[in-house]
């Protein structure tokens, strides 16, 4: 590490304190999330430095994973050291593990009944709308030039279609970047964007969790949070595919509810994870998939967030995250096609789609209370138009 990050080590109780309560407010999104943390631990209460703070950012933008919690975890470590790391991250999750989760148990007893189905009937097209609007936002922030907008068309033609392993597509992507941006072939390096990440049925059973089902979530989310470059929404078409398309534990009405969890709740999208979990195994799914989606974001910071201090500017490391983001964009778009066809499906969801477009790109308006305005509009159309092609499982 530089040695702008050699500050005097802090309590370990205030350290978790401090991240349990951002957990329980933490709306907004991650450009919130960590603008709040600057406030409070640069200015308020001295816990680091603005260099120091700009030094947490640049590496986590680099790394995959949910990029407020990362800064989080990147934080507690310079106060705390190696266990601060691991205490200060957690107390940051808890929090939005317990209220996810008490919402996958509320789905999976209340999920049968017509108001959850007219609600999210309201609910899904606006999901869509969030999901683009991040998208594009994130294009704006991250997208530079011709060859990141050619890997984004190729990878949402590939998740469209032939709905191809997207961890493939981020693999080949980087590698195209490698290539193209690093320095095996020139001598001018890359230029890294400086990304602010932006924050994207029924189930009338009590799922029942085995070991082989654990296993396979673990597996499942400790992959997908290994590979998140760009944003959170990343794992939207990782969860997609795999929880739809191959184990198919979800049907696509039940995946846009999860998908709408993750975004109205504080914290980072993945968080998702925890409701997707619940709905497949319980309580202990939950718990595995929330494990396994944030372990990645731990290791990288505590093991690779050291060495690309020193090698973040390295031409080939920075080509591989900027081919890596030109994937995120494309498969999140894919994943948006794939899921409206779901969404909507009359001239009601496309009107919700479209003017919840226009109140997103015209007025700054929270998450929550888009999803709170369209669940009414679901509330009182559904049982007035009866919709017949709305999925029930």
């Amino acid at each position: 590490m530089t040695t702008s990050t050699e500050i005097p080590h802090g309590n370990m109780g205030e350290v978790v304190r401090y991240f349990l309560r951002l957990g329980f407010l933490g709306f907004g999104g991650p450009v919130a999330l960590v603008g709040q943390m600057e406030r409070e631990l640069v200015n308020d209460r001295k816990w680091l430095t603005k260099e120091q703070m700009r030094e947490a950012i640049a590496i986590c933008q680099s790394l995959p994973g949910p990029l407020a919690i990362q800064v989080g975890i990147y934080i507690a470590w310079l106060r705390c050291g190696f266990w601060g790391a691991w205490a200060g991250g957690w107390a940051f999750i808890l929090p939005n593990f317990l209220i996810v989760a008490g919402l996958g148990a509320l789905y999976v007893y209340l999920g049968d009944l017509q108001p959850v189905t007219a609600i999210f009937y309201g609910v899904s097209p606006a999901v869509i709308a969030l999901i683009l609007h991040s998208c594009y936002r994130l294009a704006k922030l991250g997208m530079e030039d011709w060859l990141q907008w050619a890997i984004a068309v190729v990878c949402l033609v590939v998740t469209v279609i032939l709905q191809a392993e997207v961890a493939l597509l981020f693999i080949g992507a980087g590698i195209v970047g490698i290539l193209y941006y690093g320095s095996l072939f020139k001598r001018t390096p890359a230029t890294l964007p400086v990304i602010m990440a932006v924050p994207a049925a029924t189930a009338p059973i009590t799922p029942v969790a085995t070991a082989s089902t654990l296993g396979k979530l673990l597996l499942f989310f400790l992959k997908a949070g290994s590979l998140t470059f760009g944003s959170g929404l990343v794992i939207v078409p990782f969860l997609e595919q795999g929880l739809v398309q191959q184990y198919g534990w979800l049907d696509e009405r039940q995946f846009l509810i999860a998908v709408a969890v993750g975004m109205i709740s504080p914290g980072p999208v993945v968080i998702t994870a925890t409701f997707v979990g619940y709905l497949v195994a319980g309580f202990w799914g939950s718990v595995v998939s929330t494990v396994g989606i944030f372990l990645p974001s731990f290791l990288f910071v505590l093991i690779v967030a050291p060495l690309l201090a020193r090698h973040r500017g390295n031409a080939n490391v920075q080509g591989f995250v900027k081919g890596a983001y030109g994937a995120a964009i494309g498969t999140i778009l894919g994943a948006c096609i794939l899921l409206g066809k779901i969404a909507i499906g009359d001239w009601l969801t496309v009107a919700i789609g479209i003017l919840s477009l226009v109140v997103l790109f015209r007025w700054k308006v929270s998450n929550p209370l888009l999803i709170a305005v369209t669940s009414v509009v679901g509330l009182i159309a559904y049982p007035l138009l009866q919709p017949t092609w709305v999925m029930v499982h």
